[in-house]
């Protein structure tokens, strides 16, 4: 939204500045269908051979579940869990939730029985995307959440005598013909919960226009993104609006390849070598993760990276000065 302007002085930049909504707006669209069908979107870092996968593939699998999710009863309106980590299936759990008209409720896979069936229930979930560990929480919880009619595992299916759907059996049984909702930009599309620190956590709702809400800010703190050869990844889980918004969304809107690199608990080490390996040019981390970072003698000799932005909490004026020497 902000690159035409790029060059300009801040307040020229400013007065300039124009909101351009859509009176029709749907994230998956904007995110997977506009884009070179052979173009990378998408590189989970997990194992020895990490997969890669085209903003084609991510269009045909999203339309694949969003039929899968249709043929199982969920639809417009419709509340769609997501207790998963970083990878393939949770993107196409968000953009197939889209493309429904549904509701998508990201949640994190951290998260104990309590806070599961506080936020499963208040939100009117219908269906759960998760893996296995992920649905047999959410089996315990079945006597207190009726409305839960769908669960899908990423891992297994026939958990307690066949009450759980297999992700994959009915993605790849899924027709590839799916036309998206037509979505207006005031439609909801994602119900992200605060934290529950003072107080029982808050669903916060937003409409399909959240994504060009976020734009602005993403553009200008990645110093005018897109850039040629960018890259992105962060370790912030994309249950939050960090990692979605701030990351994964925003990267691809404008056809940005994004990584995806998994772990229970923050790694400094582990995030220099994804840093470095992959050869991330953007990324977004928490302050708490630039802290840990600092704390360690790992400078790897191939960083490329452009830009790094954080926020959440306050960064502090040494880390800042470290990360200016350190990652940049």
């Amino acid at each position: 939204m902000l690159l035409e302007l790029q060059g300009r002085g801040y307040d020229e930049l400013r007065g300039a500045f124009r909101w351009k909504i859509p009176a029709e707006f749907n994230m998956a669209s904007a995110c997977a269908d506009r884009h070179d069908p052979a173009a990378l979107a998408l590189v989970v870092s997990q194992g020895e051979d990490p997969g890669r996968y085209s903003f084609g593939d991510i269009s045909e699998l999203s339309r694949r579940l969003a039929n899968a999710l249709r043929g199982l009863g969920i639809g417009r309106g419709d509340r769609v869990g997501v207790i998963l980590p970083q990878g393939l299936e949770t993107a196409l759990a968000h953009l197939a939730t889209y493309r429904l008209g549904g509701v998508a409720v990201p949640l994190s896979i951290l998260f104990g029985p309590d806070a599961l069936r506080y936020r499963l229930a208040d939100s009117g979930a219908r269906a759960v995307l998760t893996d296995a560990a992920g649905a047999e929480k959410v089996l315990d919880l079945a006597p207190d959440l009726p409305q839960v009619e769908v669960v899908i595992s990423t891992d297994s299916a026939g958990t307690r005598g066949g009450s759980v759907t297999s992700f994959w059996e009915v993605v790849r049984s899924a027709s590839t013909s799916f036309e998206t909702v037509r979505t207006s930009s005031e439609d909801p599309a994602l119900l992200i919960y605060t934290s529950g620190t003072t107080g029982p956590p808050k669903g916060a709702l937003h409409a399909q226009r959240v994504l060009l809400g976020h734009l602005p800010g993403f553009e200008l703190s990645h110093e005018f993104f897109p850039q040629p050869g960018d890259l992105f990844w962060t370790p912030a889980d994309w249950a939050w609006i960090g990692g979605l918004m701030d990351a994964l969304l925003p990267s691809w809107y404008h056809g940005i390849p994004v990584v995806a690199g998994a772990r229970g608990r923050f790694d400094p080490e582990w995030a220099f070598r994804i840093l470095g390996d992959q050869g991330i040019r953007n990324a977004f981390f928490p302050p708490t993760a630039l802290k840990m970072m600092r704390q360690t003698e790992i400078r790897p000799p191939n960083l490329v990276l452009r830009t790094v932005m954080s926020g959440g909490e306050v960064l502090g004026g040494e880390v800042l000065n470290w990360g200016r020497e350190a990652l940049g």
